[in-house]
């Protein structure tokens, strides 16, 4: 019998018991001290434990198969593509890198795309797994003729997609390690720029892969084995090594949330864990540990989801919901499947909300309320299929409308759009293509709410009217600078015409090491100076969740109306209190600050408007003729300013501008008193994660209002050239 590794954990250590634990010790009829034990009876047999079908299913794969067609095909075409390219290789010194200008896309970009190879090549071998097995003598008619160029004969490609599969198990079993090179922790404890091999690091790279090999294991692994004997033997070996001793031998790993601190990486790496324990840990001998890790992956997503608040929302905003909550979602999902339906979680409140979350900061088309490092737009290639599955289990019709409403164009290349594509992940694409509730989703329209407000993170979002993306939006958030992935953004607010921002969010460029290091806020995008916010005094908002707004008041009624008083956001400052009102009737945003003036002491951990203005950055730039500028480039530290960061064309037209949108979308006239000295400052965007969002440079509008005690400004559809203006 193998020893239980879970005998390691400190004993002193009481289970944690939140709102999961709660649902599931009353459906499993136990309490926490029998749960693990009462789980392992629970739990389906590793061959069935996960909710998709292995290759010897033929009524779901291959020709004919139920596997979404769409799908299929693209994903054989991109495989036999494949075939005639090496296979891609991180390279130690691409690793090493990170350690001289942290630059982590070199290494990180090549691991996914040996993930995606070996996703295609995976699904490709059980396409073609209706023919019987054949030697390597028999795939190659000439000895002459290259491994990559075999015929295109079922039985050949069946063979070849096979030994494709392998070779790409066996890199990944090779591989020194699984970890992200930025976040292992070798440099910290060892002083080493490489990955120690001896101490495993488990971070969100070493879940994916371990959670891949496990979900291949379950479409290809009995054809593997027979064709390849020993290889899910090594399977096996490395999962225990990389993952499941690291997991249960050492407890202190941030993402746990032992701290109370819960963030993304908690379900994402719990949910896989789940899935590697539930079909790798298949020896009759393990039953025991195998049902004590799944335990323990559960009472860490409990963590996570204890934490979430009964409004679903999420701080770090939409586009990381993918990666948390719908994680803890579909990892839960899989537990249920599991457990025949036992435990399941879909009533917690929470979960329930958190399904409508997506459609709660939709804009328009691909645009989203972005927070934090999220963006405003991110790849439609999103796994729809596991909101929707989320959606119709919690009985949520406007969030099942919302993933549909992604099932509707037409793919010409494909004929028509796949259910899934091996983007987002292994696990995520096979659920998504055998998903029949998916596949024969009725493509339907977004249901664009009209008012919603978040408590939790302070967030108001009003459009003019429901259920279509047409004509205003905007969005204000109070909060504080302590929040996951923060930026110095209390007080912020966004507009959208015909669903584009238009008053923006700029997001996050691409992550360095610089990113979650000590020096985060000397990225521009993390400023407050650089948000829709104001400097007052000279003074930027610091980071710290003590740093937050006061006296929330929202209203949605005729008009949606948000305040807050700011000044908690600002050391040392006098009142400032905002308020964001949709006029509906009006059809205009009106934003109001009235503060009172006050000369604050100077703080050297602070950061000044001066200091943003004396970077020098080549990419910033003072902005006169073009927009018929009013005032000076002359630094004022001790200047009070509203500023507005805008996407699109911008035009000067007195006191006012006129700012044509990206994608077409109407243009908006936004305007201030007279006599209120503007600038500009033009941002040039040469980071491609900026750029592919907004193009190639955003525009910071700067009011000087040092002095005044008050200001308007009202953001409007421009009706120029509209018809009898």
């Amino acid at each position: 019998m193998r020893r239980n590794p879970l005998s390691d954990v400190d004993a002193a250590a009481r289970p944690f018991a939140g709102r999961l634990a709660e649902t599931y010790h009353q459906q499993a009829s136990t309490d926490a001290d029998g749960f693990a034990s009462v789980l392992a009876g629970l739990l389906a047999d590793p061959a069935q434990a996960l909710p998709v079908p292995s290759s010897a299913d033929r009524g779901v794969w291959g020709p004919g198969g139920s596997a979404d067609p769409a799908s299929v095909r693209g994903i054989l075409d991109r495989a036999r593509a494949d075939l005639d390219q090496p296979w891609p290789v991180p390279l130690a010194s691409a690793a090493a890198r990170l350690h001289d200008d942290g630059n982590r896309d070199g290494w990180e970009s090549v691991l996914y795309e040996r993930q995606r190879r070996l996703s295609r090549a995976a699904v490709a071998a059980a396409h073609y797994a209706d023919y019987p097995l054949v030697r390597s003598s028999q795939m190659y008619a000439d000895p002459a003729v290259s491994r990559t160029s075999v015929t295109d004969e079922p039985p050949v490609l069946g063979e070849r997609f096979l030994a494709e599969v392998l070779d790409g198990v066996w890199l990944f079993c090779e591989q020194s390690s699984w970890c992200w090179p930025a976040h292992d922790d070798a440099f910290r404890v060892h002083g080493s720029v490489l990955p120690v091999v001896t101490s495993p690091y488990l971070d969100l790279g070493a879940g994916e892969v371990v959670s891949l090999l496990a979900w291949l294991d379950q479409l290809i692994g009995d054809r593997l084995e027979a064709r390849y004997p020993g290889i899910r033997s090594r399977i096996r070996h490395e999962a225990r090594v990389r993952i499941f001793e690291p997991f249960t031998q050492r407890r202190d790993w941030h993402w746990l949330g032992l701290d109370g601190d819960v963030h993304n990486w908690n379900p994402w790496i719990h949910g896989n864990v789940i899935v590697a324990a539930l079909r790798l840990l298949d020896d009759p001998a393990e039953a025991d540990e195998r049902a004590a890790i799944v335990a323990l992956a559960l009472e860490g997503i409990d963590r996570y989801v204890s934490v979430l608040p009964e409004d679903g929302a999420i701080d770090e905003g939409y586009a990381y919901w993918w990666n948390g909550a719908c994680r803890a979602l579909e990892a839960l999902d899989v537990v249920r499947h599991a457990t025949g339906g036992v435990l399941d979680a879909s009533g917690i409140t929470a979960l329930r909300e958190t399904v409508a979350f997506p459609h709660r900061m939709h804009l328009g088309a691909d645009w989203y309320l972005n927070l934090a490092d999220g963006q405003a737009r991110v790849s439609a290639a999103q796994p729809w299929h596991a909101l929707h599955r989320a959606a119709l289990a919690a009985g949520d019709r406007d969030a099942a409308a919302h993933a549909a409403s992604h099932r509707w164009a037409e793919s010409p290349e494909f004929g028509g759009t796949p259910a899934a594509i091996e983007h987002p992940g292994f696990g995520r694409l096979l659920r998504g293509i055998t998903d029949r509730d998916w596949i024969a989703a009725e493509p339907t329209a977004s249901p664009f709410p009209r008012d919603v407000w978040l408590p939790s993170t302070e967030v108001m979002l009003a459009r003019t009217q429901s259920g279509t993306a047409r004509g205003l939006t905007v969005a204000a958030k109070g909060g504080h600078n302590g929040e996951h992935h923060n930026h110095n953004d209390v007080g912020s607010f966004i507009v959208a015409s015909d669903g584009v921002p238009v008053v923006v969010d700029a997001g996050r460029p691409t992550y360095t090491l610089q990113t979650f290091g000590p020096d985060r806020y000397d990225i521009w995008t993390m400023q407050s100076g650089w948000h829709n916010v104001p400097v007052i005094d000279g003074l930027e908002q610091p980071p710290g969740a003590e740093f937050a707004a006061s006296g929330i008041s929202v209203s949605l009624a005729e008009d949606a109306e948000f305040s807050a008083e700011l000044s908690g956001a600002y050391p040392g400052v006098g009142p400032w209190h905002r308020t964001v009102r949709l006029d509906r009737a009006a059809r205009c945003v009106v934003v109001s600050d009235a503060w009172t003036p006050s000369l604050a002491e100077s703080d050297p951990h602070v950061r000044t408007d001066e200091a943003t203005r004396r970077e020098g950055d080549a990419a910033t730039r003072r902005v006169a003729s073009d927009l018929r500028t009013s005032g000076s480039d002359v630094v004022h530290p001790r200047r009070t300013e509203v500023r507005l960061l805008l996407a699109g064309e911008v035009r000067r037209d007195g006191d006012a501008v006129v700012v044509t949108p990206l994608e077409d979308a109407a243009p908006v006239r936004i305007s201030w008193p007279a006599g209120v000295e503007a600038s500009f400052v033009v941002r040039e965007l040469d980071d491609p994660v900026l750029s592919s969002v907004w193009g190639d440079r955003l525009t910071r509008l700067d009011l000087d209002v040092t002095a005044r005690d008050g200001i308007e400004v009202t953001v409007e559809l421009d009706q120029t050239n509209a018809e009898d203006a």
